[in-house]
């Protein structure tokens, strides 16, 4: 049986009753054991949709919040948009319950749901969000996920990890020294490192330099040297060179890890904020996820940018 067929919809709803007497167990190194496949999709994002919800929703209304949700995300088919929220495949269609509560956000802090961006973080946003929409001058300039294919969409890799609404499993490896994470979405690898030094600032790679350390029962993971040319796709915000994240892993049940984050950017952000998400283990393997560099969409779009280009030169000699 799907253990996440059982735990889905709960999350880790069980892991505060079962937290004062569960005994997390060791793998062969002694070290908390994590291994295993882990699923953390749910309805719940990163950020509640402004003034809709709160972040506790109460179990009565738990039905009704998630019907508004879902037309958030998805809005209903029209003539122009034939996918919509009847016609999509959503593999967890529900909120997430964290310490028994339904969550409408992971964000516990800020109060409001909402990324604490300074004013140059919202005029840094916009320019990046422009770049991403208008920019054609080559490969370069394309978002990373969706058309390059070099990171998960959605932001699944992280760090930080977020949820996507699809592929959203990830298979845990631990070794004595390293844990690897490998994210079904775009099929991405990120190995952290236990115990080890930071690279020097130079060098930059696409999910970062992440080192590990534990702390009892917790796998602490503190990461920098992040890209600054490495958005979340389709998550809310970006790093600059200066960004530093700390993730806490705690396994608090048989079947439930908590999942802690802060996220620190003085450049893009007027303080630090921390998020909370559930993951829940799963016997389900991980498939093939088919994006790729180099398909027929890269150079459909750069030859659709040149021949606009034409057009217009030809419009303006006319003129």
């Amino acid at each position: 049986m799907c253990v996440l067929s059982l735990v889905g919809v709960l999350g880790l709803s069980g892991a505060s009753a079962a937290g004062q007497t569960y005994r997390t167990p060791r793998n062969v190194y002694g070290a908390p054991d994590l291994n295993g496949v882990w699923n953390n999709n749910a309805l719940t994002r990163l950020q509640r949709p402004a003034g809709i919800l709160p972040l506790v929703v109460r179990p009565a209304d738990v039905a009704a919040a998630e019907r508004k949700l879902m037309t958030s995300y998805s809005p209903p088919s029209t003539a122009a948009n034939v996918g919509g929220t009847e016609t999509e495949w959503w593999d967890g269609a529900h909120l997430a319950r964290i310490g028994g509560a339904f969550r409408t956000s992971w964000l516990v802090d800020p109060d409001d749901g909402q990324l604490p961006y300074s004013a140059e973080g919202k005029r840094l946003a916009a320019v990046f969000a422009k770049a991403q929409t208008e920019s054609f001058d080559g490969p370069e300039s394309r978002p990373v996920a969706g058309d390059r294919c070099l990171l998960p969409s959605w932001g699944a890799m992280g760090p930080v990890m977020m949820n996507a609404p699809y592929n959203a499993n990830y298979r845990f490896v631990q070794t004595r020294d390293q844990i690897a994470i490998m994210a079904e979405n775009n099929s991405e690898l990120r190995i952290i490192r236990i115990g080890a030094a930071h690279l020097p600032s130079q060098i930059r790679t696409w999910t970062g330099d992440s080192i590990g350390h534990w702390e009892k029962d917790t796998l602490v993971v503190e990461t920098t040297n992040l890209r600054a040319d490495a958005p979340l796709s389709q998550a809310p915000f970006f790093f600059t060179a200066g960004a530093r994240v700390v993730e806490r892993f705690t396994r608090v049940a048989p079947a439930a890890l908590k999942y802690e984050f802060t996220v620190a950017d003085p450049r893009i952000f007027a303080r630090a904020w921390r998020a909370e998400m559930a993951f829940v283990a799963t016997d389900a393997p991980l498939y093939e996820f088919a994006c790729h560099e180099g398909n027929y969409a890269m150079s459909n779009v750069l030859a659709g940018a040149r021949a606009a280009e034409r057009a217009q030169a030809t419009a303006s000699v006319a003129r």
